[in-house]
Protein backbone atom coordinates (compact mmCIF):
# COMPACT_ATOMS: atom_id res chain seq x y z
CA UNK A 1 0.00 0.00 0.00
CA UNK A 2 1.40 3.41 -1.03
CA UNK A 3 0.79 6.10 1.58
CA UNK A 4 0.27 9.41 -0.25
CA UNK A 5 0.35 12.86 1.34
CA UNK A 6 -1.17 15.77 -0.59
CA UNK A 7 -0.22 19.37 0.18
CA UNK A 8 -2.23 22.20 -1.37
CA UNK A 9 -3.62 25.59 -0.38
CA UNK A 10 -6.52 25.17 -2.83
CA UNK A 11 -9.10 23.07 -0.91
CA UNK A 12 -11.56 22.57 -3.78
CA UNK A 13 -8.82 21.41 -6.15
CA UNK A 14 -7.40 19.14 -3.46
CA UNK A 15 -10.82 17.58 -2.78
CA UNK A 16 -11.19 16.74 -6.47
CA UNK A 17 -7.83 14.97 -6.59
CA UNK A 18 -8.54 13.20 -3.29
CA UNK A 19 -11.71 11.68 -4.75
CA UNK A 20 -9.70 10.37 -7.70
CA UNK A 21 -6.82 8.94 -5.66
CA UNK A 22 -9.13 7.19 -3.18
CA UNK A 23 -10.44 5.05 -6.02
CA UNK A 24 -6.97 3.84 -7.05
CA UNK A 25 -6.12 0.38 -5.81
CA UNK A 26 -2.93 0.35 -3.75
CA UNK A 27 -3.18 4.01 -2.69
CA UNK A 28 -3.81 5.10 0.90
CA UNK A 29 -4.47 8.82 1.25
CA UNK A 30 -3.24 10.60 4.38
CA UNK A 31 -5.03 13.76 5.65
CA UNK A 32 -4.36 16.61 3.21
CA UNK A 33 -2.20 19.48 4.46
CA UNK A 34 -2.97 23.12 3.71
CA UNK A 35 0.07 24.73 5.34
CA UNK A 36 3.83 24.18 5.24
CA UNK A 37 3.81 23.70 9.03
CA UNK A 38 1.20 20.96 8.71
CA UNK A 39 3.17 19.39 5.89
CA UNK A 40 6.34 19.22 7.98
CA UNK A 41 4.40 17.72 10.89
CA UNK A 42 2.89 15.03 8.65
CA UNK A 43 6.29 14.24 7.17
CA UNK A 44 7.65 13.69 10.66
CA UNK A 45 4.76 11.68 12.09
CA UNK A 46 2.75 10.37 9.13
CA UNK A 47 5.57 8.51 7.34
CA UNK A 48 4.22 8.94 3.78
CA UNK A 49 5.75 7.00 0.91
CA UNK A 50 5.02 9.75 -1.59
CA UNK A 51 4.27 13.48 -1.29
CA UNK A 52 2.34 15.32 -3.98
CA UNK A 53 3.18 18.93 -3.24
CA UNK A 54 1.39 21.92 -4.71
CA UNK A 55 3.96 24.52 -5.77
CA UNK A 56 2.57 27.32 -3.60
CA UNK A 57 4.59 30.51 -3.04
CA UNK A 58 5.73 29.07 0.31
CA UNK A 59 7.54 26.16 -1.34
CA UNK A 60 11.04 27.51 -1.84
CA UNK A 61 14.50 26.02 -2.24
CA UNK A 62 14.87 26.39 1.54
CA UNK A 63 11.70 24.39 2.24
CA UNK A 64 12.70 21.66 -0.21
CA UNK A 65 16.15 21.49 1.40
CA UNK A 66 14.60 21.12 4.85
CA UNK A 67 12.27 18.40 3.59
CA UNK A 68 15.21 16.51 2.15
CA UNK A 69 16.73 16.30 5.63
CA UNK A 70 13.44 15.40 7.33
CA UNK A 71 12.57 12.49 5.09
CA UNK A 72 14.97 10.03 3.57
CA UNK A 73 12.85 7.41 1.75
CA UNK A 74 9.83 9.54 0.84
CA UNK A 75 9.51 10.53 -2.82
CA UNK A 76 8.40 14.05 -3.78
CA UNK A 77 6.37 15.12 -6.81
CA UNK A 78 5.74 18.82 -7.39
CA UNK A 79 2.18 19.63 -8.54
CA UNK A 80 2.34 22.76 -10.67
CA UNK A 81 0.62 25.11 -13.07
CA UNK A 82 4.01 26.45 -14.19
CA UNK A 83 7.56 26.29 -12.86
CA UNK A 84 10.68 28.15 -13.90
CA UNK A 85 13.57 26.30 -15.46
CA UNK A 86 15.77 27.56 -12.63
CA UNK A 87 13.67 26.29 -9.72
CA UNK A 88 12.90 23.02 -11.52
CA UNK A 89 16.63 22.35 -11.91
CA UNK A 90 17.28 23.12 -8.24
CA UNK A 91 14.36 20.87 -7.22
CA UNK A 92 15.78 17.97 -9.22
CA UNK A 93 19.13 18.50 -7.54
CA UNK A 94 17.42 18.17 -4.17
CA UNK A 95 15.88 14.83 -5.14
CA UNK A 96 12.40 15.77 -6.38
CA UNK A 97 11.32 12.77 -8.47
CA UNK A 98 8.67 14.37 -10.65
CA UNK A 99 7.02 17.59 -11.78
CA UNK A 100 3.34 17.07 -12.60
CA UNK A 101 1.08 19.56 -14.33
CA UNK A 102 -2.32 20.10 -12.72
CA UNK A 103 -3.96 20.36 -16.14
CA UNK A 104 -3.10 16.81 -17.20
CA UNK A 105 -5.95 14.26 -17.42
CA UNK A 106 -6.61 12.37 -14.19
CA UNK A 107 -5.35 9.07 -15.60
CA UNK A 108 -1.96 10.67 -16.29
CA UNK A 109 -1.90 12.19 -12.80
CA UNK A 110 -2.38 8.71 -11.35
CA UNK A 111 0.14 7.20 -13.78
CA UNK A 112 2.76 9.72 -12.68
CA UNK A 113 2.37 8.80 -9.01
CA UNK A 114 2.49 5.09 -9.80
CA UNK A 115 5.66 5.42 -11.87
CA UNK A 116 7.42 7.60 -9.31
CA UNK A 117 6.53 5.16 -6.54
CA UNK A 118 7.95 2.37 -8.74
CA UNK A 119 11.28 4.21 -8.85
CA UNK A 120 11.00 6.17 -12.11
CA UNK A 121 11.26 9.90 -12.72
CA UNK A 122 8.53 12.05 -14.30
CA UNK A 123 9.56 15.21 -16.15
CA UNK A 124 8.10 16.49 -19.40
CA UNK A 125 10.27 16.78 -22.49
CA UNK A 126 9.83 20.53 -22.78
CA UNK A 127 11.19 20.96 -19.27
CA UNK A 128 14.17 18.65 -19.67
CA UNK A 129 14.96 20.29 -23.01
CA UNK A 130 14.98 23.68 -21.27
CA UNK A 131 17.81 22.43 -19.04
CA UNK A 132 19.91 21.84 -22.17
CA UNK A 133 19.27 25.41 -23.31
CA UNK A 134 20.19 26.91 -19.94
CA UNK A 135 23.64 27.82 -18.65
CA UNK A 136 24.76 26.41 -15.32
CA UNK A 137 27.29 28.26 -13.17
CA UNK A 138 28.82 26.16 -10.40
CA UNK A 139 29.16 27.94 -7.04
CA UNK A 140 31.40 27.30 -4.09
CA UNK A 141 29.68 26.87 -0.72
CA UNK A 142 30.55 30.43 0.26
CA UNK A 143 29.38 31.85 -3.08
CA UNK A 144 26.09 29.98 -2.76
CA UNK A 145 25.53 31.35 0.73
CA UNK A 146 26.32 34.86 -0.44
CA UNK A 147 23.92 34.69 -3.40
CA UNK A 148 21.17 33.38 -1.11
CA UNK A 149 21.67 36.20 1.40
CA UNK A 150 21.93 38.81 -1.33
CA UNK A 151 18.63 37.55 -2.77
CA UNK A 152 16.99 38.14 0.60
CA UNK A 153 17.85 41.81 0.31
CA UNK A 154 20.72 41.94 2.81
CA UNK A 155 23.35 44.65 2.47
CA UNK A 156 27.09 43.95 2.46
CA UNK A 157 27.46 44.67 6.18
CA UNK A 158 24.58 42.34 7.06
CA UNK A 159 25.97 39.61 4.81
CA UNK A 160 29.38 39.98 6.43
CA UNK A 161 27.87 39.68 9.91
CA UNK A 162 25.83 36.62 8.94
CA UNK A 163 28.78 34.83 7.32
CA UNK A 164 31.25 36.07 9.95
CA UNK A 165 33.60 37.58 7.37
CA UNK A 166 34.72 41.15 6.73
CA UNK A 167 32.74 43.57 4.62
CA UNK A 168 35.77 43.88 2.34
CA UNK A 169 35.72 40.12 1.74
CA UNK A 170 32.04 40.35 0.78
CA UNK A 171 32.92 43.00 -1.80
CA UNK A 172 35.67 40.78 -3.23
CA UNK A 173 33.28 37.83 -3.48
CA UNK A 174 30.64 39.98 -5.18
CA UNK A 175 33.13 41.34 -7.71
CA UNK A 176 34.20 37.80 -8.61
CA UNK A 177 30.57 36.63 -8.83
CA UNK A 178 29.66 39.47 -11.19
CA UNK A 179 32.36 38.26 -13.59
CA UNK A 180 31.64 34.58 -13.06
CA UNK A 181 27.89 34.85 -13.64
CA UNK A 182 28.12 37.60 -16.23
CA UNK A 183 26.04 40.28 -14.52
CA UNK A 184 26.72 43.98 -14.14
CA UNK A 185 25.51 44.62 -10.59
CA UNK A 186 24.18 43.14 -7.33
CA UNK A 187 20.55 43.72 -8.34
CA UNK A 188 20.88 41.51 -11.42
CA UNK A 189 22.69 38.84 -9.42
CA UNK A 190 19.95 38.94 -6.77
CA UNK A 191 17.29 38.46 -9.45
CA UNK A 192 19.05 35.37 -10.76
CA UNK A 193 19.29 34.10 -7.19
CA UNK A 194 15.57 34.61 -6.59
CA UNK A 195 14.67 32.68 -9.74
CA UNK A 196 16.70 29.73 -8.45
CA UNK A 197 15.45 29.97 -4.87
CA UNK A 198 11.74 30.79 -5.05
CA UNK A 199 8.60 30.54 -7.14
CA UNK A 200 8.73 34.30 -7.63
CA UNK A 201 5.08 34.63 -6.59
CA UNK A 202 5.68 36.66 -3.44
CA UNK A 203 7.20 40.11 -3.00
CA UNK A 204 10.33 40.26 -0.90
CA UNK A 205 9.50 41.45 2.61
CA UNK A 206 11.58 43.49 5.03
CA UNK A 207 15.25 42.75 4.37
CA UNK A 208 14.06 39.96 2.08
CA UNK A 209 13.19 37.60 4.91
CA UNK A 210 11.34 34.53 3.65
CA UNK A 211 10.87 31.65 6.06
CA UNK A 212 14.23 32.27 7.69
CA UNK A 213 17.69 32.14 6.16
CA UNK A 214 18.00 30.31 2.87
CA UNK A 215 20.59 27.59 2.37
CA UNK A 216 23.34 28.22 -0.13
CA UNK A 217 22.89 27.20 -3.75
CA UNK A 218 25.37 24.80 -5.32
CA UNK A 219 24.85 26.36 -8.73
CA UNK A 220 22.94 29.05 -10.58
CA UNK A 221 20.90 28.13 -13.62
CA UNK A 222 20.60 31.00 -16.07
CA UNK A 223 17.82 30.60 -18.58
CA UNK A 224 18.43 31.79 -22.13
CA UNK A 225 14.93 32.24 -23.62
CA UNK A 226 16.30 33.45 -26.94
CA UNK A 227 17.54 29.90 -27.59
CA UNK A 228 14.00 28.54 -27.96
CA UNK A 229 10.68 29.58 -29.36
CA UNK A 230 8.55 29.19 -26.24
CA UNK A 231 9.17 29.38 -22.49
CA UNK A 232 9.65 25.94 -20.91
CA UNK A 233 7.02 26.60 -18.26
CA UNK A 234 4.27 26.13 -20.88
CA UNK A 235 5.15 22.42 -21.17
CA UNK A 236 4.24 22.55 -24.86
CA UNK A 237 5.94 19.29 -25.85
CA UNK A 238 4.46 15.79 -25.40
CA UNK A 239 4.92 13.95 -22.14
CA UNK A 240 8.09 11.96 -21.62
CA UNK A 241 9.07 10.03 -18.53
CA UNK A 242 12.70 9.54 -17.62
CA UNK A 243 14.40 6.26 -16.81
CA UNK A 244 14.93 5.39 -13.12
CA UNK A 245 17.82 7.11 -11.37
CA UNK A 246 19.52 6.01 -8.18
CA UNK A 247 20.27 8.43 -5.32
Amino acid sequence: MTRILLYSDEPILAKGLESVLRQVEGFELLPTCGTVEGLMDQLTHGSPDLVLMDLTPEITFAVLSEMKHVMMATRIVLWVNTISTELAFQAMGLGVRGILRKTLPTDLQVKCLQKVQAGELWFEKALTDSFLCARRVALTQREGQLVSLLSQGLKNKEIATTLMISEGTVKVYLSRLFQKVGVKDRFELALFGLKNLTTGQLPVGEKGQRNGAMPGLRSLVLERPADRAEPPSRFAAPLRTVAPRHY
